[in-house]
């Protein structure tokens, strides 16, 4: 799928403004010019100089590049079923993480993903379930991320 470049300027001049926006309410630090909405203001400001360039390029193209063009995996069954597996699973994530846990949640999505690109049953099964514990580990004992447990007590 390709966009025109004049749309995805719009995009990232709409977020630029949403940052100069947002920024105009972080706090001053007395005694000092520069304060914690400095250096995201400049990269909004740069990012809106560029998000214009993209629109002027793409006004000026809008004749020989539609708005919008669909790639050729749209027209594959088995693309557009993974790429709904995919999204699918994040949307599942957001809504059961919390109620089941990482745990459960991770397996569920990596043995959907598995099955889905066609890896063996019993391998996609193994590691279904020894990656998200290896993750939860890694992310929970040494990064200090708190992962949701969800129905599970917390085992570590």
């Amino acid at each position: 799928m390709k966009f025109n470049d004049a749309l995805l300027g719009v995009v990232f001049l709409a977020l630029s403004i949403a940052v100069l926006v947002t920024i105009q309410g972080y706090p001053k630090i007395p005694g000092q010019s520069i304060g914690p909405g400095a250096f995201p203001g400049l990269i909004a400001l740069l990012l809106a100089g560029c998000s214009l360039a993209l629109i002027w390029r793409g006004w000026r193209e809008r004749g020989s590049q539609p708005l919008v063009a669909m790639g050729a995996w749209l027209g594959s069954p088995r693309h557009v079923r993974n790429f709904l597996v995919a999204v699918g699973s994040l949307a599942f994530y957001v809504v059961a993480a919390d109620k089941l846990g990482f745990l459960i949640c991770g397996a569920l999505i990596l043995l959907a993903l598995f099955l889905t690109l066609r890896v063996r049953p019993r391998l996609a099964l193994l590691l279904a379930l020894a990656l998200p514990v290896i993750i939860h580990l890694i992310f929970y004992k040494l990064l200090r991320v708190p992962l949701p447990w969800g129905v599970l007590p917390v085992l570590w």
